[in-house]
C-alpha cells in the first residue's frame, strides 16, 4: 500500500478542520515560537490521524453496509486490519511525542483525547447527543494549544474566553456533522446509528445546525474580535453560494475549513 491510499485512508487533510482551532487556543495564550508550533503540528496531525483511523476501524461493518462508504479500505479489504492498527499506532506515537516534546502537562493530559475518540463511534450507536460529543473532541483543540503554550491551567487564565471559545467549537463541530449525517438518513436507520437527521428527520436537523451555527458565532464574538466574525460571515455567506452544491459533501467540509481558518486570521492578523 502506497502512501497516498494511507493519506486517504485517513484524511489526512482534514487536519485543516481542527488545525485553526488549535492555533487559536495557543496565540489566545501568547506568541508561540516556530519550535511549539512544529511540534503542535506534530500532535495536531496525529490526533486527526488516530481519531481518523480509530474511527474507520471500529466502524468498518457499518462503512460496508453504507452504499456513500462502501468504498472504503476496510469495507472493501484494500487495507487489512493489522495494517490500520499500525497507522494508528503511528499516529498515536505523534501525539504523545509531540506533547512530550511541548511539556510535561500536555503529555500528562495526552491520553485525554484518546479515550474521547474511542468513546465516540460507539457513541453514536446509543444517542443523538454524539454529534455533541464528537465536538467536544475536537473542542479540546483550543484546549490543547492553550496548554501547549503555558504548560498549566491551575491559574484558570483561561477562563472564560478560552472556555467560550472551546464552547463554540464543540456547537460548530455539532453542527457539521448533523450535516454530514443528513447524507446517510436511510443507512443509518437500518444499521442502528442515532443520528439526529434518522432519529428526528432533515427538516429538525436544518433547525438544529442552524441554532448550533448561531450560539457558535456567540460564544466565538468577544473572545476573538468583531472583526474575525464580520469576515468570516461574509466568507460563509460567498462560500455557500459559489461552491458547487452538487457534491454535497465536499461543499460542507470546504466551507467549514475556511470559516476555522478566518476566525484564526481574524485573531492572530486583525
Amino acid at each position: 500500500m502506497g502512501v497516498k491510499e494511507i493519506l486517504e485512508f485517513v484524511k489526512v487533510e482534514h487536519t485543516l478542520f481542527s488545525l485553526p482551532f488549535i492555533l487559536i487556543g495557543a496565540f489566545m495564550a501568547g506568541e508561540p515560537g516556530p519550535v511549539q508550533l512544529f511540534w503542535i503540528l506534530v500532535a495536531a496531525v496525529g490526533a486527526r490521524g488516530l481519531a481518523m483511523g480509530l474511527n474507520r476501524i471500529i466502524d468498518r461493518d457499518i462503512d460496508a453496509a453504507n452504499p456513500r462508504t462502501a468504498e472504503r479500505h476496510l469495507a472493501t479489504g484494500t487495507m487489512s486490519l493489522d495494517t490500520a492498527w499500525r497507522l494508528c499506532g503511528i499516529f498515536l506515537t505523534m501525539l504523545v511525542g509531540g506533547a512530550w516534546m511541548l511539556n510535561p502537562l500536555c503529555l500528562y493530559l495526552s491520553p485525554i483525547p484518546v479515550a474521547a475518540f474511542v468513546v465516540y463511534p460507539y457513541l453514536k450507536r446509543h444517542t443523538w447527543l454524539c454529534h455533541w460529543w464528537l465536538g467536544v473532541c475536537l473542542a479540546l483543540g483550543p484546549a490543547g494549544g492553550w496548554v501547549a503554550i503555558t504548560g498549566e491551567i491551575s491559574s484558570l487564565s483561561w477562563c472564560p474566553d478560552l472556555l467560550k471559545v472551546s464552547i463554540g467549537v464543540m456547537l460548530w463541530i455539532a453542527a457539521f456533522d448533523i450535516g454530514y449525517a443528513r447524507m446517510d438518513v436511510e443507512s443509518d436507520r437500518e444499521n442502528g446509528i442515532q443520528s439526529i437527521p434518522a432519529r428526528f428527520g432533515t427538516g429538525t436537523a436544518g433547525w438544529v445546525t442552524v441554532m448550533c451555527s448561531t450560539l457558535f458565532w456567540h460564544y466565538l464574538f468577544q473572545p476573538i474580535s468583531l472583526s474575525a466574525s464580520f469576515v468570516a460571515g461574509i466568507l460563509a455567506i460567498l462560500v455557500l453560494f459559489t461552491w458547487n452544491r452538487d457534491d454535497f459533501q465536499k461543499w460542507w467540509f470546504r466551507t467549514y475549513v475556511a470559516i476555522g481558518w478566518i476566525m484564526f486570521g481574524g485573531l492572530v492578523f486583525l
